[in-house]
């Protein structure tokens, strides 16, 4: 009975093949949609060649989405906003994909993976998809696939793509190659910020919030959202005929989401009416292809045998100072080659 047991724990689990994986995403089976993602996300390279097959079959299917980036800084309230947010998304007949990507550590890698489990209402809704991602360290924001994964999103028909990033400053500038419209979440009374992130993620950010606007903190972000108002005027225009507006929001009581809402809406209107917004996302595209080049590129030069076998004696020779960092680069780039 045991030896039978024992020998059903080892049977594996079968995977689908890449046709069943595609039209299932394309017919919106989350479970078939969830395989592919983590397909994309996996480092094994076993896994590779079927992530790209299913993600160049995917690209066939072209669609209309929304994708909008929202960020912030941690403590924001980026979570309870986009509970509040992707409902009134919901309740427009929409459908709602959102990838939520949560901080990694730098010594494990290891992600606590919170936000489907914050997100409960949304969760609960059958036309909502919530993915929560790992950053794996990676600095921008968001996750090293994170766009990869709106295109899987965008072939399992989803209307709007939500991508919450981690909170991370002036690094999630990486969020506008991916997005076309960006949400920037700010708390009451943070106007004394201004100074040190205006010139990042305020020059990206297409529209700026101010969460729980509401009891005691009513005053404050009034005053925020002067100040806010007065910094984006200084600012230089990212789209020649949008105006970027400041809006006081409060989950809690459920005001200003609609405004929120609406304005996004008529952002993607005028987009189209200018013909930008296909512009905008073939640059992305092209942009992707030269991130993901890079990305193999250095993972090629890391495995190398002739650099793993250079690498540990320039290290050591740079760390003594007998070998500038430069050289030392230089001698690895020449071993490469050969």
């Amino acid at each position: 009975m045991s030896r039978d047991l024992h020998h059903k724990e080892r049977i594996p689990r079968h995977d689908p093949d890449v046709e069943t994986v595609v039209s299932g995403i394309m017919s919106g089976n989350r479970q078939m949609l969830s395989r592919a993602i983590t397909l994309i996300e996996s480092q094994k390279p076993e896994h590779e060649a079927r992530a790209h097959e299913i993600l160049d079959r995917c690209l066939e299917k072209k669609t209309a989405s929304l994708r909008i980036g929202i960020t912030g800084s941690p403590g924001a309230g980026k979570s309870t906003f986009i509970e509040a947010f992707g409902e009134a998304i919901l309740n427009s007949g929409l459908t709602l994909a959102v990838l939520a990507i949560d901080p990694s550590s730098r010594q494990s890698k290891g992600s606590i993976l919170g936000d489907k489990a914050r997100m409960e209402r949304l969760s609960g809704r059958k036309e909502a998809f919530i993915r929560p991602t790992a950053s794996s360290g990676y600095l921008g924001g968001t996750s090293p696939k994170t766009h990869e994964t709106i295109l899987l999103c965008e072939a399992a028909g989803y209307d709007v793509i939500l991508v919450e990033t981690v909170g991370v400053g002036q690094s999630e500038v990486l969020i506008d190659s991916m997005v076309d419209f960006i949400l920037l979440l700010m708390l009451p009374g943070s106007g004394d910020e201004l100074q040190g992130i205006k010139r990042g993620i305020m020059e990206i950010a297409d529209s700026v919030v101010i969460t729980k606007a509401d009891g005691d903190q009513a005053a404050i972000a009034a005053l925020s959202k002067a100040e806010f108002e007065a910094a984006l005027m200084m600012l230089p225009k990212k789209h020649p005929f949008w105006h970027r507006n400041v809006y006081l929001t409060s989950a809690l009581h459920n005001t200003g989401i609609n405004d929120v809402w609406q304005n996004i809406l008529e952002f993607f209107t005028q987009m189209r009416e200018e013909a930008r917004l296909e512009e905008r996302r073939s640059q992305q595209l092209k942009q992707l292809l030269y991130t993901v080049l890079e990305e193999r590129l250095k993972k090629e030069f890391f495995s190398n045998p002739g650099v793993i076998q250079a690498k540990a004696i320039i290290e050591q020779q740079v760390v003594e100072a007998r070998l500038s960092p430069f050289s030392g680069a230089k001698i690895l780039m020449e071993t490469f080659r050969k």
